[in-house]
């Protein structure tokens, strides 16, 4: 009696050691991890009976850990840019996903089913990039070069190169110049023309409200994700629709090769694909969900880049044109505008 108390407790001991072996690590973005941790971390330890390990970075600091620890890696899954992805998929650093493991792929707008190919990457947010404008100083923008007229000239913020909405930014008016050259030479060009007229070529999004604000600018490009930031500090500003339309950007997630569990992996990245975890994200305005099923009111979608419509019109800027040009962008931007 004695010896199979002895075994059952020893048997206990070991479910629970798996249990608390049960480890999924994910590198994500540093930021809304309060907002992350109650819609998505929380409910899938409870789902799944797993911990867990949440690292955070800027995009490029990940990537390069990832590169280092290719030999014994110490990421499951991990959440970046469809460019940052589809480098790390050239440096072998990700492996395909199952999409029959990911149910919740199916409610995705198609887009963000396989943004890189090959099954590297899904999408699990994305957002619009476009003109916004301070509608008590002007009437409207309807196009991408109105940037450059005239009736903005000494009153327009743009993205500097480097930055992640920048080169949106040079492709909307290379392709309002009529262009579609991947190195955006006539965008640089029309930019350094006009260099001296513009106020400032920003590096973080979160200075343009307070430039609107203080009445130092009229316009400027921004991502979706800040506009409800921008509306709330300016209630006179507009989100324009240009007729060339807008640009775009994607985050997606990966499963790094060699992760220790991934069927795990699958389930947790299935889990942020669900309606559910993505209506909670969209509801706090953290996320713009890719999932087509999640339905929020007018007053939320305002923050958000969200519905079929606007899905449809974002021009999204291809990672492999990222990955191949990015160099040239920036050497043509340094020798002509940053001179």
């Amino acid at each position: 009696m004695r010896l199979l108390l002895s075994a059952s407790l020893l048997g206990l001991v070991a479910t629970s050691a798996a249990a608390a072996d049960k480890t999924l690590t994910i590198s994500v973005y540093g930021i809304s991890q309060d907002a992350y941790k109650e819609a998505l971390y929380t409910p899938f330890e409870a789902k799944c009976g797993c911990k867990l390990v949440v690292e955070m970075g800027n995009s490029s600091e990940r990537l390069a850990k990832l590169e280092a620890n290719k030999a014994k890696p110490v990421v499951d899954v991990i959440a970046y840019s469809d460019a940052n992805a589809l480098e790390a998929a050239g440096k072998d650093l990700i492996q395909p996903v199952d999409p029959a493991k990911l149910p919740n792929l199916a409610d995705a707008y198609e887009f963000a089913r396989d943004p890189v190919g090959g099954n590297m990457a899904v999408g699990y947010t994305f957002y619009g990039t476009s003109i916004v404008y301070d509608s008590d100083v002007i009437d409207g923008v309807g196009s991408w070069l109105d940037l450059f007229g005239d009736k903005l000239k000494g009153q327009v913020a743009l993205p500097n190169v480097s930055t992640t909405q920048g080169p949106l930014a040079l492709q909307m008016i290379e392709t309002a110049l009529g262009s579609d050259d991947p190195k955006f030479a006539k965008a640089i060009d029309l930019v350094a023309d006009h260099r001296d007229d513009i106020v400032t070529f920003y590096e973080k999004g979160g200075q343009i409200p307070q430039l609107m604000q203080q009445g130092e600018i009229a316009a400027s490009v921004i991502g979706r994700f800040g506009w409800a930031n921008l509306l709330k500090t300016v209630p006179s500003a507009r989100w324009a629709t240009p007729k060339e339309g807008q640009s775009g950007g994607m985050n997606v997630l990966s499963i790094v090769k060699g992760a220790h569990d991934p069927d795990l992996a699958h389930q947790f990245i299935d889990y942020w694909l669900s309606a559910e975890v993505q209506q909670k994200l969209a509801e706090g305005q953290v996320d713009s969900p890719v999932n087509q099923k999640v339905t929020v009111s007018d007053e939320i979608a305002e923050g958000l880049t969200y519905g079929p419509e606007m899905a449809a019109a974002i021009k999204f800027l291809p990672a492999k044109s990222m990955l191949e040009n990015r160099d040239a962008w920036l050497e043509a931007w340094n020798a002509k505008v940053a001179q």
